[in-house]
Order: C-alpha cells, then sequence, then structure tokens
C-alpha cells in the first residue's frame, strides 16, 4: 500500500496541520510505503517573495522531520525538485474538460478572499492530479476540504485510461480525516492563518503560554459556579493532549465549579507544551545540522524522479509521445 500527502510551505505551522495532516502522514509510515513532499510550486499561487517560499520550504522540512517523518521508511521530497510532475499535468490537462474545473470550489473561495485569479490557481486540481498519479498512490489522506479535489484526481485517471489504456494509471483511494473540522481556533472558529486564531506548534514558552491565556476564549462565568462544557474552546483543545482520564477528570472539575478558567488554560498549556516536548528538542538538532535535512530531501528526490520517470516512460508510449 503507497500512501502520498503534500503540503503547502505556508509558514509557521499549528495543531490544525499536526492533527489533520502531519500526524497521520507518520502514523502511515508503519501501516506502508509514504511518499511526502513539501508543495512548493503549489505554494506560488500565493506567494510571490523567492525568499519566503526557501524559508518556508526548508522550514517545513525541518518540522516533517521533528514530528517523526522516518526518512528510512518514506520518501520525502521538494514538490519542485521533480519537474516531471508538469509533463504529466500537461498531459492531464489534455483530457480534462474546463467544467471540471469550474466546479471545484476551492478556486472560488479563495478568489473570494482577494487572491488573484491566475491560471495556475484555477488549475491547481491538475496540478494536484499529477502529483497523486505520478507516484501511482493507492490512498491519500485528505481533509474534507480537499476530497472534491481527489475526486478530480480519480476522473483524469479514469479518462486517461478510458482514452489511452486501461492500466495507465490506478484510481487512488481517499483517507478522509474528520480531525481537520474539531481542531477549532483560540476563539472557536476553524483554526486558520487567515483567521489570525492558531496554535504554533514551536516557539517560545512564555509567548505561547500568554497567548493560551489571553486568547483562548472564554465566557463570564464566575470561579465558584459551574462551567458550561458544551462549546467549551478548551475543553476541545485539552482533548487533543491529555490522556481520557485527565480529560475526563477537566471535564468533572468544570462541573463541579469552584475552579476558574486561569487553572483550566493553566492544565491546557502543560499538556499541550508536553505533547511537543520530544518534536521541540528533535527539532532544536535538525536546525543546528542542515546537511542532515538537505541530505534528506535530496535522497528523497532522486527516489520520486525515479518513480517519475517510469510513470512518465509507460504513459507517453501510451500517448504516443514517445515511439521507440
Amino acid at each position: 500500500m503507497r500512501f502520498l500527502t503534500g503540503l503547502q510551505p505556508s509558514g509557521q505551522l499549528h495543531i490544525g496541520n499536526y492533527f489533520g495532516a502531519i500526524r497521520p502522514a507518520v502514523q502511515l509510515q508503519e501501516k506502508g510505503e509514504g511518499f511526502y513532499f513539501i508543495a512548493n510550486y503549489h505554494a506560488m499561487t500565493t506567494m510571490e517573495s523567492a525568499q519566503k517560499l526557501q524559508e518556508n520550504t526548508y522550514g517545513l522540512a525541518v518540522d516533517f522531520l521533528a514530528c517523526g517523518l522516518d526518512p528510512e521508511k518514506s520518501v520525502f521530497f521538494a514538490q519542485s525538485a521533480v519537474p516531471e510532475v508538469h509533463e504529466l499535468a500537461w498531459i492531464l490537462s489534455t483530457v480534462c474538460p474546463m467544467g471540471l474545473l469550474e466546479r471545484c470550489h476551492s478556486y472560488k473561495e479563495k478568489v473570494a478572499k482577494g487572491i488573484a485569479a491566475n491560471h495556475a490557481l484555477f488549475a491547481y486540481p491538475a496540478l494536484m492530479a499529477a502529483d497523486i498519479l505520478l507516484y501511482n498512490a493507492d490512498a491519500v489522506p485528505v481533509g474534507k476540504d480537499q476530497k472534491q479535489h481527489l475526486e478530480v484526481t480519480r476522473d483524469l485517471a479514469g479518462k486517461i485510461n478510458d482514452t489511452f489504456g486501461a492500466d495507465i494509471f490506478k484510481l487512488p483511494e481517499p483517507i478522509i480525516s474528520e480531525v481537520t473540522a474539531v481542531v477549532p481556533g483560540l476563539d472557536g472558529q476553524k483554526m486558520s492563518k487567515s483567521y489570525g486564531n492558531t496554535l504554533p506548534m514551536f516557539g517560545e514558552e512564555k509567548p505561547l503560554r500568554k497567548l493560551i491565556n489571553k486568547k483562548v476564549v472564554t465566557d463570564a462565568t464566575p470561579l465558584e459556579d459551574p462551567k458550561p462544557t458544551e462549546g467549551s474552546i478548551i475543553l476541545q483543545l485539552y482533548k487533543l493532549f491529555a490522556s481520557p482520564e485527565q480529560y475526563q477528570s477537566m471535564v468533572d472539575a468544570h462541573l463541579a465549579g469552584g475552579v476558574g478558567y486561569g487553572q483550566f488554560k493553566k492544565d491546557l498549556f502543560e499538556a499541550y507544551w508536553e505533547h511537543f516536548r520530544a518534536a521541540r528538542e528533535r527539532r532544536e538538532w535538525l536546525i543546528t545540522n542542515p546537511d542532515y535535512v538537505n541530505g534528506v530531501l535530496n535522497q528523497g528526490a532522486e527516489r520520486a524522479r525515479e518513480e517519475a520517470a517510469a510513470t512518465l516512460s509507460r504513459l507517453r508510449r501510451a500517448t504516443g509521445l514517445a515511439w521507440s
């Protein structure tokens, strides 16, 4: 079983990224072969600074490795290290109906948010399909917001098979993550950089403690009274980091009263800080060993290009682009 996951280098990672994409990807290493890439071509639809793109790409590599990605078990690389993906995207585009792209909600949402409408943003699903099909992925972990793009991938793979040969591409299956829908931001909305409500994975202890203390939204229930558990942002976040017993203890304390939100926020911080302790230590080592990080990416790129070359060779023969 081969899994594939891509993550855009959009800046500092937050816990929504971790629970929604990074942790599931790391866990899949034990269930099959993982191809994991940093989607820096995709990031160019919203980022124009070359320096920022490079910094974010390298930073995401460090963070992914810090969180447990094992290059001995997985293939880890930057998307831009495999330019073959664009040849495949072009071939897929020749069988891609305009209506299929026009129906994609991601493009409409991004334009509505003020992102400039351009061909790359519009054709994003075709490049995403190429990302998946180039490496013969069996399954792709996706959140609900990306499920439509995987459906586009399956549609395009089917069209290629119908047109040029039934065995060219396998149809990848989605692994739908329900976690992203239940990771709230500090204000209760979905955690998102665009809302300014994120809790970073990494950072200095004092500022992060202050962030939780000041920004996690609570109501005005007096200290001595029972606290509502329904819709509690503190409880929703705490459940991500605490053991079932710890979580139930906090629920009981909410219902009993006599404990203020300040104490609950302190407990939340301690659980959060401990959860990422090992990752922080690993990250500190990685930051001081850039040769190791670059070596992992280069080795991954070599393996990814081998797979890409085999896929394109098969497709070129089937489409008539190669004749020997």
